[in-house]
């Protein structure tokens, strides 16, 4: 490479003195480089003559194919080092949660200003596919709730919600400004069969189950946009993360639970194994952020 320079800057200055001087070195160092890389070729790229240098049809045939592969070289270089430097790739980002608001939608937004040149591949799942992905290297990162070890993952809590009753604005409840489980022990709730809903299920028979009921839980197979609207119109009610306070739906009120065990972890999972840089720059900026927003809580 390094004589493909001297013969480059010999072509483009007609000679060997000129090359020199733009190269920063002496003449008989560039003559040297150039005629050893001749010998190795096994054809004379320049014909000397006491006015300079010019091309001989080899090495113009030389330079016509040299020329295109040198500047592939530099693109794929230039690549490289920008996916290096984070200012390109992709983050396969799994989610079970709204990103209506709160933290993951500042996370998202505030990367995509930070890096626009990464981009974030968002898939909707559920915790079980999301994790065979990471595994099988179809997937970057995930968020779920808790922050329980997950084998052969990294797993680390970055910020916490509260849980919230969805209800129609009608509803007797809605009047309350704060819920606890006893209000809710004789109330119907109704989740989705698609995630996040069978973790929604398992959380309601959970909390209601320290007063010796079982709840009424029933399942449906619609999307949690479609639940919403059931349950504005009365069909039941159901609980979801503080993040969706942030989205307006008509005649629908949400109101939080007031137990400190309400308050639900939100971690990221991901394989240690991971080489992906732009991941890497994705998780410094989610400590960063986190770090900042329990600075905001405290003060």
């Amino acid at each position: 490479m390094r004589a493909l320079r001297y013969v480059l800057a010999a072509a483009e200055q007609m000679s060997f003195s000129g090359a020199a001087c733009a190269l920063g070195m002496k003449v008989s160092s560039v003559s040297r480089h150039v005629r050893d890389f001749e010998d190795d070729l096994g054809i004379s790229l320049f014909e000397r003559t006491t006015s300079g240098v010019r091309l001989t049809d080899a090495g113009s045939r030389f330079l016509d194919d040299i020329i295109p592969v040198l500047k592939r070289a530099e693109a794929v270089l230039q690549r490289a080092g920008a996916a290096g430097r984070v200012e390109e790739g992709t983050v396969r980002v799994g989610i079970i949660t709204t990103l209506a608001g709160g933290f993951l939608r500042e996370l998202i937004a505030s990367y995509r200003r930070c890096y626009p040149g990464v981009d974030l591949d968002i898939q909707d799942g559920g915790r079980r596919e999301h994790l065979r992905a990471i595994r099988a290297r179809m997937l970057d990162i995930a968020f779920f709730t808790g922050n329980a070890p997950v084998a052969g993952c990294d797993v680390e809590e970055f910020w916490r919600e509260r849980v919230h009753v969805a209800m129609a604005v009608h509803h007797p409840l809605a009047s309350s400004n704060a819920l606890d489980w006893p209000q809710l022990r004789d109330e119907r709730f109704i989740v989705s069969t698609m995630e996040p809903g069978p973790e929604v299920h398992d959380y309601i028979v959970r909390r209601v189950a320290d007063y010796s009921t079982y709840p009424d839980v029933t399942s449906r197979q619609v999307t949690v946009e479609t639940l919403m609207h059931m349950v504005a119109i009365g069909e039941g009610i159901t609980l979801v993360s503080e993040g969706w306070t942030s989205m307006a739906h008509a005649d629908l009120a949400m109101r939080p639970l007031t137990a400190a065990e309400d308050i639900v972890p939100f971690s990221a999972v991901w394989s240690p194994s991971s080489d992906n840089p732009a991941l890497r720059r994705f998780l410094s900026f989610a400590r960063d952020l986190a770090a900042r927003q329990r600075v905001r809580r405290h003060q």
